[in-house]
């Protein structure tokens, strides 16, 4: 089977390519913009014809796209997550080569959702803000356009290569800054949000499952479990070995909440920063059942296991 991964350099498109390559019946080639690909392009300036003339020398069975930002603002998201699947779709319908699209899209998509409910695949979208926009018309892009694809609604990511700028990444670098400079405690901010963790190594086992099988629409994947971002900072002191105490803030002294700041001196102030700036509010929990009968994938990977692999990553950075 060939397969041409977009993304392949990403955060969740490392870890597919990891899954892909290990798979014989599969004839990897990664397309994107750094030096690494097989071949640069770039989605969100090239032209739909450019890659369709690749799409018809390579005719690959089917098409991953990893690629996208989770940073920036409206006009940026918009260009890397939008216009860059327009470009795909476009260059798919125009080509000869009739490839499966498999487009990664995200829970934030969804938008807040109430507590202790699970958001399956028919609820209606309400993203909160310009990511899940912009990935919500991503998703719909692809919907309307008459190809032979699904999108995977990836929920929290977690687990090796957790950007440090993530929520769980602040965590354990907040934890990692204390236990170096012997601090006894540790003062968390925001930590009341509760998500639905799912393991990178989870989602490159669904992305590789969706490329084999016959599914189309919306497949959610998560873990089927919200869990509390305080009982996740639990469990990565204890996967730390962190002896030290920590005080949860309720009300930040700052505009917003602040996750992770050992310190609390005029000069070691914390910076104003959101702990999850998806619009997803309060809670987010994912209906896997349509990842079970259609693709037959569950989840493997438990938060505890997640979670020590980003500590033992921040634990090594100097």
């Amino acid at each position: 089977m060939r397969v041409l991964l977009i993304g392949a350099n990403g955060y969740l498109g490392r870890f597919v390519a990891d899954r892909l390559l290990a798979d014989p019946a599969v004839q990897l080639t990664a397309l994107g913009r750094g030096d690494d690909s097989d071949v640069r392009f770039d989605l969100a300036n090239g032209s739909p014809g450019a890659l369709t003339r690749f799409l018809d020398a390579v005719h690959p069975g089917v098409v991953i796209n990893c690629a996208g930002a989770t940073r920036g603002g409206a006009r940026e998201l918009t260009r890397h997550n939008t216009v860059a699947v327009a470009t795909v779709c476009e260059a798919l319908r125009r080509s000869g080569c009739g490839a499966r699209l498999v487009q990664l899209g995200c829970g934030a998509e969804y938008g807040p959702s109430q507590p202790g409910s699970s958001t399956a695949e028919d609820a209606v979208p309400r993203p909160g803000g310009p990511y899940g926009v912009s990935k919500l018309a991503a998703t719909e892009l692809v919907l309307g356009s008459g190809l032979d694809a699904v999108v995977l609604r990836v929920f929290s990511p977690a687990g090796p290569g957790t950007p440090a700028g993530s929520p769980l990444g602040r965590l354990a670098e907040a934890m990692r800054r204390a236990m170096q400079s012997g601090d006894g405690e540790l003062k968390l901010g925001g930590l009341g949000v509760q998500r639905d963790f799912v393991d990178v190594r989870d989602v490159a086992r669904a992305v590789h499952a969706a490329s084999l099988s016959a599914a189309q629409g919306i497949v959610n994947i998560g873990s089927g479990r919200a869990v509390r971002l305080r009982d996740a900072a639990a469990v990565l002191a204890r996967v730390a070995g962190f002896g030290g105490a920590l005080h949860e803030l309720d009300h930040a002294p700052t505009r917003t909440a602040v996750i992770g700041h050992p310190r609390t001196d005029p000069e070691h102030t914390p910076p104003s920063a959101y702990p999850y700036p998806d619009g997803c509010g309060s809670w987010q929990q994912a209906d896997v059942r349509t990842a079970r009968d259609r693709l037959g994938w569950r989840p493997r990977i438990n938060l505890e296991e997640s979670l020590a692999d980003i500590w033992m990553e921040a634990a090594c950075r100097i």
